[in-house]
């Protein structure tokens, strides 16, 4: 059953918002502002710093924050294939002191983002995405997208770009491009030529670090990438970019001219299409099924997990039933969530445990079913003998959590903050130590968050005896205004 796509562009304040609706669920969200854009797809002329003979990569200067990281693999010329838009990675050896010398200048293109403390990926590689297809300058090679299933097709696509395809430059053909002709084919590689031939004019007119081409904005990026034939529509809230979005569908695709709409309304786009209501679940750790089980979802640093308990799911005939039921609702929901949240990387999933093989791989053929329309390539490697689902996916930008939650400066991104036992026992230290520098009666007042004065309403007595041991008069009382893992000790003079 053929699924209704629906894309929702917000064009106001500053920033582009879109959404990718699918039979009305939303299954991608993406926001691009005046600060914290990626730069993937961007080219710059970089500088290479240091070249580590020991990790076999270099750190290149290209003008950014962080000095961007280059692995050998991403060096080597003519070594490496194309499937899908997705390197194949080549098993060979070389020294990457043989390809890089420190000071050397080089073209590169950012394949990942700055993630965290890390600074962007780089490659030699260059790829230039249009509309049908991807120019690949610096190798001879023609690709078919493993999207377009028909062999037949796949067969005429080849022949068509073989025969317009520039000499020494690969060619990858997109699943956009099935079913369309040799003309809308070459058209898309002349485009692309020539912003190549401008691409090297720039490069060999400028010193690095220097930007040399910056990747087209979301907002373009999803007329040319997201907006394809089996879309229903795209509607977009502001009678400028409405305007545009004609302008460069007419260039690109005329076809989907009427499928263009404006929201003319006055109220919130993404309010009248539920889709903020829908964001609620991209930013919660747990996520509810409606079995009544649940998942939680925990991101760090070096990879994901993922947790499905039954919660409040009684079951069905038997245990077994139990977690086969669960797991498959939660097979389909954490592949939704990996999409929507764009989390990529290392991922470990905590199935219910299932004693029977059978059931674990019908787990993992539910999960890879519900992968297939993700445009992130992802890879499920199986379930470990402690009853883990192994599985990594293309990690490209920051995580939506990454980019819509900052950590929170009082837990310091941990989630928690300190127990009312660790409380008290900060409050008697700091009392002791003001204490052992006053002379005389004490008036000492202490001040907590309302709710945390309750939860110490039993540890009141040991106050009340360093009270009578120091000849001290204190007393607790509220503060709204503190935070609950902050408390004041006020001394009365």
């Amino acid at each position: 059953m053929r699924l209704i796509k629906e894309i929702i562009i917000d064009a106001s304040f500053g920033q582009i918002r879109t959404a990718l609706l699918e039979d009305g669920e939303l299954t991608e969200i993406h926001v691009e502002g005046q600060e914290g854009h990626s730069i993937v797809g961007s080219i710059y002329k970089g500088k290479t710093e240091n070249v580590l003979q020991g990790m076999q990569a270099a750190f290149v200067d290209i003008g950014e924050e962080r000095n961007a990281f280059l692995y050998i693999k991403d060096v080597l010329p003519n070594f490496f294939s194309l499937e899908d838009e997705d390197i194949i990675e080549p098993d060979i050896s070389y020294d990457i002191c043989d390809l890089l010398k420190s000071g050397q200048e080089i073209l590169v293109q950012v394949v990942k983002d700055p993630i965290d403390s890390k600074g962007a990926r780089i490659t030699t590689h260059i790829t230039l995405p249009g509309r049908y297809t991807v120019l690949m300058p610096t190798v001879d090679y023609i690709g078919i997208s493993r999207r377009i299933g028909n062999e037949a097709e796949r067969n005429r696509l080849k022949e068509m770009v073989e025969s317009v395809k520039p000499d020494n430059m690969g060619i990858i053909v997109r699943t956009v491009a099935e079913n369309c002709n040799i003309e809308k084919l070459e058209t898309d590689i002349k485009f692309l030529m020539g912003l190549w031939q401008d691409i090297s004019n720039k490069s060999n007119q400028v010193s690095a670090p220097k930007l040399v081409h910056k990747d087209m904005d979301l907002f373009y990026r999803t007329l040319r990438d997201m907006f394809t034939y089996d879309t229903e529509r795209l509607i977009v809230n502001e009678e400028s970019f409405f305007n545009k979005a004609l302008e460069i569908t007419n260039n690109i695709s005329p076809t989907l001219l009427d499928r263009i709409k404006y929201f003319n309304k006055s109220y919130d786009i993404f309010g009248y299409y539920n889709i903020d209501e829908k964001l609620e679940k991209l930013l919660g750790k747990k996520i509810w099924l409606k079995s009544g089980g649940y998942i939680v979802i925990e991101q760090t640093e070096a990879l994901t997990v993922v947790d499905v308990n039954t919660g409040k799911y009684i079951g069905g005939k038997n245990l077994k039933d139990t977690a086969l039921k669960t797991n498959i609702e939660a097979a389909r929901e954490i592949a939704g969530q990996l999409r929507l949240r764009d989390i990529g990387g290392i991922i470990i999933i905590d199935f219910i445990d299932m004693e029977d093989e059978e059931h674990q791989n019908l787990v993992i053929e539910v999960m890879k079913n519900a992968l297939k329309n993700d445009r992130s390539k992802s890879c499920i490697w199986g379930i470990t003998h402690l009853g883990l689902l192994e599985m990594t996916r293309k990690k490209v930008v920051p995580s939506k959590e990454d980019k819509m939650l900052s950590h929170c400066p009082y837990c310091m991104g941990s989630g928690k903050i300190i127990s009312s036992e660790t409380m008290i026992k900060l409050i008697e230290k700091d009392l002791k130590k003001l204490l052992l520098h006053e002379k005389g009666t004490k008036n000492i007042k202490i001040e907590v968050h309302p709710e945390i004065k309750k939860n110490l309403v039993g540890y009141l007595k040991y106050i009340d005896i360093v009270a009578k041991t120091e000849s001290a008069n204190i007393s607790m009382s509220s503060n709204n205004s503190l935070q609950k893992d902050k408390y004041n000790i006020i001394l009365k003079k």
